[in-house]
């Protein structure tokens, strides 16, 4: 079994040496540096899986260690304890809120550093195991969504093609077109799918901030535009036997605005509006508010509301609830896009609900 690896940063030779004697013999690995440069050094060699650090030392201290450390995406969760001579109130507090795990004061006994260092070791465990099955039962969800849904439409696309092919000469014109229909479901399916895929792995590379800016324009006529995107959703309504209505100013404050990503995340909203909407005539409105500093934009429908174990849930990416029950469509990442491209405006979406009583999601927008 490969026992921990604990890092030691302390420029007093005696105390490195006592540090090291009294965490070899409890059955861990040591590394050594007598300050923060070394200590970095030490950490490329072998990641450790907790640090204790001195803060006075020459070259580089403590707290800039700390910093230096936290800085690597890889280093984050590693325990670290501070163990200094300094006790005073300030120094404390400052240790603390930098984040370290504890604060040992010199001079400290060894059962109480072998307690200390046993108990965030654990800790450590127990988080990571917590990462470790979150990321399992993700998987399991990504992997169970992605077949379903590249499944059933190259279902729907294999088999009308077959039925084309193998009887094409004795197929009338309506049923051709029937099974072109089909196929085009199909396609347009996986379309939206690879499309989606594609946008999540640019917001999340980057790609998606670095041309927004050259995209954005300014905008005082925000009612118009939320109008026009409402509009492209009528047929789509009208098949729900669903009601839009908008209620809008013409005029509103001016605002920074990239009308593609706002467009998209409007109608991600208004598409789940309109597909969560119960019975025939049930109404959807979207109404334009201007507040000081912001402007909301709400989507509101009568549908099924969302229960409140699934409320913090709903912006995640591939989450659906009920996704059995409401037989949905998607992969579950049209929330989670529709954040994202809010946030690159720097506002955000907000939502309230009850089960069974619908739900309103608000894009709010800053004002310039």
């Amino acid at each position: 079994m490969v026992q921990p690896c604990i890092l030691v940063v302390e420029d007093d030779l005696m105390l490195r040496d006592l540090l090291r004697v009294l965490l070899s013999r409890a059955g861990y690995t040591v590394s050594l540096a007598r300050d923060g440069e070394e200590g970095l050094i030490r950490m490329q060699e072998r990641r450790p899986d907790l640090i204790i650090a001195d803060i006075m030392m020459p070259n580089m201290d403590g707290y800039t260690f700390y910093e230096a450390v936290r800085a690597q995406p890889d280093w984050v969760a590693i325990p670290f304890i501070f163990l200094t001579a300094k006790n005073t109130h300030e120094d404390m507090m400052r240790g603390k809120a930098l984040g370290a795990e504890e604060y040992l004061v010199k001079p400290f006994s060894s059962e109480d550093l072998l307690i200390i260092v046993r108990a965030r070791l654990k800790r450590a465990d127990d988080v990571q195991q917590v990462i470790e099955e979150d990321a399992a039962r993700l998987k399991a969800r990504i992997v169970n969504i992605l077949s379903h849904e590249l499944r059933t439409p190259l279902t729907f696309i294999n088999g009308y093609a077959d039925l084309a092919v193998s009887d094409a000469e004795n197929l009338s014109a309506q049923q051709f077109r029937m099974l072109l229909d089909g196929i085009k479901r199909g396609s347009d399916r996986l379309t939206n799918l690879v499309a989606d895929l594609l946008l999540i792995f640019e917001l999340e590379a980057g790609v998606t901030a670095q041309i927004f800016d050259s995209e954005v324009e300014y905008c005082g006529n925000l009612g118009a535009v939320v109008e026009l995107v409402v509009a492209g959703y009528e047929p789509e309504a009208e098949r729900k036997r669903v009601i839009l209505e908008v209620h809008a100013p013409r005029q509103t404050p001016p605002i920074r605005l990239n009308h593609k990503c706002f467009s998209d995340a409007l109608g991600r909203l208004l598409s789940n509006a309109i597909k969560f909407s119960v019975g025939g005539g049930a109404l959807v409105t979207v109404t334009v508010t201007p507040q000081p500093q912001r402007i909301d934009i709400a989507v509101a429908d009568q549908g099924v509301g969302i229960p409140p174990d699934s409320m913090r849930h709903l912006f995640e990416p591939f989450y659906q609830f009920d996704r059995d029950r409401m037989e949905q469509q998607g992969v579950g990442v049209g929330l989670y896009i529709a954040r994202q491209l809010v946030r690159l405006h720097g506002g955000d979406i907000l939502v309230e609900s009850q089960a069974k009583k619908g739900a309103t999601f608000t894009i709010w927008l800053p004002t310039i």
